[in-house]
Order: C-alpha cells, then sequence, then structure tokens
C-alpha cells in the first residue's frame, strides 16, 4: 500500500513550527526512506476520514 501523508489520521498541523508533521515515530531505516522520498509504504498510515462517525450513526 502506497501512503499518502497529506490523507493520513496521523499528519498534522504543528502550530508552533508551523508546518504539518507526522505524529508517528518512524524508526531510523524508514525515516530515511521517507526523506529520500523513494517509495514508502507506512505501517502507521490510517485514512484520516472525518465522516466515518456519522456513517455509524445511519
Amino acid at each position: 500500500m502506497k501512503s499518502n501523508c497529506e490523507s493520513c489520521a496521523h499528519f498534522v498541523y504543528d502550530d508552533e513550527s508551523e508546518c504539518y508533521t507526522c505524529e508517528v515515530n518512524l524508526d531510523e531505516d524508514e525515516m530515511a526512506r521517507f526523506i529520500q522520498g523513494s517509495v514508502f509504504d507506512c505501517n502507521f498510515y490510517r485514512l484520516d476520514d472525518e465522516y466515518a462517525i456519522v456513517r455509524k450513526q445511519n
């Protein structure tokens, strides 16, 4: 599964640094692959589906 950080629930805006950051602590190898921009399959990727609760209520 190819991950898109922009649609991940762990990718949040940090007011202090004024940029988006990942809240997951990646290990050294994962971080290196992520920074290099190679194909990165994140095991922690979770779709940020803000409407999931609404669908459950129906």
